[in-house]
């Protein structure tokens, strides 16, 4: 199954992007081959029973491809399971995503876990909350890590039209490879505001940490378990 990649990035503004050192990118991409590698089994499974749910639960496919914005502006091919409707209108996404960047509450009370995540969305399926909640419909992404469009640990791969309005200092963010997980979906989610997660993510990359992103990796599995944060 193949993934379209666009072939030109969006225009970077005149900034100066964080530099990554050569020896941590090395490891971290051996971390993200060996790692994905050993889990396909396993993987392949979870994968499976999904697939099964998503087809009996409701029309149309069982993937969904979006594109996103990777390191320095590339366009990318994501890959996701579909966790809505067939043809769903995203207009209500776009309208709680600027008012997210604008650092609004998305959902309710600004007090509450999931006040920065659009809940009780009507486009989504009934398995689609589920695997949404529990991050498995971000299961397919790594095919992604494995073609090395996206890394396991490193910040949130943004929409084209949230990037339209980032400005330069939002723009850090995207000096490194997005990832699966990393500080905002572990410690931060939906309960942070947009200003937030852009701090959390350059201060991520300026660390440039093997260890950190070995704790991140561990740290995200009983985030994925009990749901924390997702919608």
């Amino acid at each position: 199954m193949s993934i379209q990649t666009a072939p030109t990035p969006l225009p970077v503004p005149a900034i100066s992007a964080i530099r990554l050192d050569s020896r941590y990118l090395l490891l971290k991409r051996i971390i993200d081959v060996v790692f994905t590698l050993l889990i396909l089994i396993p993987l392949g499974i979870i994968m499976a029973i999904t697939a099964v749910c998503i087809r009996l639960d409701s029309k149309g496919p069982v993937f969904y491809r979006q594109k996103r914005i990777g390191q320095n502006g590339r366009v990318f091919g994501i890959l996701k399971f579909r966790s809505m409707y067939e043809n769903s209108d995203d207009l209500l996404h776009r309208q709680a995503i600027a008012r997210y960047m604008n650092d609004q509450a998305v959902n309710g009370d600004a007090s509450a876990d999931l006040s920065y995540k659009k809940a009780n969305d009507p486009r989504v399926t009934r398995v689609g909350r589920f695997i949404r909640k529990t991050s498995i419909d971000e299961l397919p992404q790594f095919l992604n890590v494995l073609r090395g469009d996206m890394t396991l640990v490193g910040p949130r791969p943004p929409l084209s039209y949230e990037v339209e309005m980032y400005s330069p200092h939002d723009w850090l963010r995207l000096s490194g490879k997005p990832g699966l997980t990393g500080p905002w979906q572990v410690y931060g989610r939906s309960k942070v505001p947009f200003s937030a997660m852009v701090e959390m993510d350059i201060a991520y990359l300026q660390r440039q940490s093997i260890w950190e992103d070995l704790k991140l990796i561990a740290l995200t599995i009983p985030v994925m378990v009990l749901g924390r944060g997702g919608a």
